[in-house]
């Protein structure tokens, strides 16, 4: 999958801080208190000591005041070290709230989710285990009222199986996702049309673009473009396109509003280069750093 895939999946839960405590209670079968709103909050875990712990993404659950917690880490690859930095994470949160906590791993391939779901010694009788979900664990959202309730959990079904081997139903995912945007502000709406298809296989893209646009509503300019010139244009093309806009509403969200010429750098730019991009947008402290 593309570099920027960390960024795009913390966007989906930070936009709907919910959504990571009904994946864990509806698909993972975790025990969840009642709770009234979801809120992301600091995701600095430091203790009193030197040592700096910083996860992706902190929930805290409120009903009348903090009832649970859940940590949030996008894992695109193995690291042995975080098997140990994991379990700290929390503990650290859990003496700070003096609430329940649980860790949630959202992985980009099966073999990387096997990896996180192994249990972590701790020594003695003790033993951590993370909650773990891979693209396969992500629920398949064929239904439009789902879709339609829940837009970000439908954009991320079509980020997790826009590569299975089932190209229609990828196909047939994805343009829920994007039917389900209808609604949606302006902006939000032309990024999650962009997620849901910037990560969709050749095959699926190919799909896609065979199906009869006039039943759906786009929301975007780029999305009705990209539908009327797709087949025109060709696959390759599309794909770049989509991944500049992507990356641009990405490096607009972090750095503030890009000018014309920073817009214009992103559409002439090469898949390649679009690709370093992302990479760097991962750890840019400025908007300069990020375009290299």
């Amino acid at each position: 999958m593309v570099s920027h895939l960390h960024e795009s999946l913390l966007l989906l839960f930070r936009n709907r801080p919910a959504l990571a405590a009904s994946l864990i209670r509806e698909v993972l079968g975790g025990d969840i208190p009642p709770f009234h709103e979801a809120r992301v909050v600091s995701a600095d875990l430091t203790d009193i000591q030197p040592a700096e712990y910083r996860a992706d993404m902190v929930i805290e659950l409120f009903d009348d005041g903090p009832v649970f917690a859940i940590i949030l880490e996008v894992q695109l690859s193995d690291d042995p070290r975080k098997g140990y930095v994991w379990p700290a994470y929390v503990a650290n949160l859990r003496a700070r709230l003096e609430c329940e906590v649980c860790l949630l791993v959202f992985t980009a391939d099966e073999a990387t989710a096997r990896w996180a779901a192994m249990p972590v010694a701790m020594g003695g009788m003790n033993w951590f285990r993370p909650y773990v979900l891979g693209p396969s664990g992500v629920p398949e959202i064929t239904d439009e009222s789902v879709a339609r309730a829940n837009p970000e959990l439908a954009v991320l079904s079509a980020m997790a199986h826009g590569r299975d081997d089932d190209a229609a139903k990828s196909a047939q995912i994805a343009m829920i996702a994007q039917n389900a945007c209808r609604g949606l502000d302006g902006d939000r709406a032309e990024l999650y049309f962009d997620l849901s298809i910037s990560f969709l296989a050749e095959a699926a893209r190919n799909a896609l673009e065979k199906m009869d646009p006039q039943k759906y509503e786009y929301q975007s300019d780029f999305a009705r473009r990209y539908v009327a010139q797709g087949v025109a244009q060709g696959v390759a093309q599309g794909h770049v396109e989509g991944r500049a806009s992507l990356i641009a509403r990405l490096l607009a969200l972090r750095f503030g509003a890009l000018e014309g010429h920073v817009q214009r750098k992103l559409l002439s730019s090469s898949a390649n280069e679009l690709d370093a991009i992302g990479e760097r947008l991962l750890s840019a402290r400025t908007l300069e750093e990020a375009l290299g």
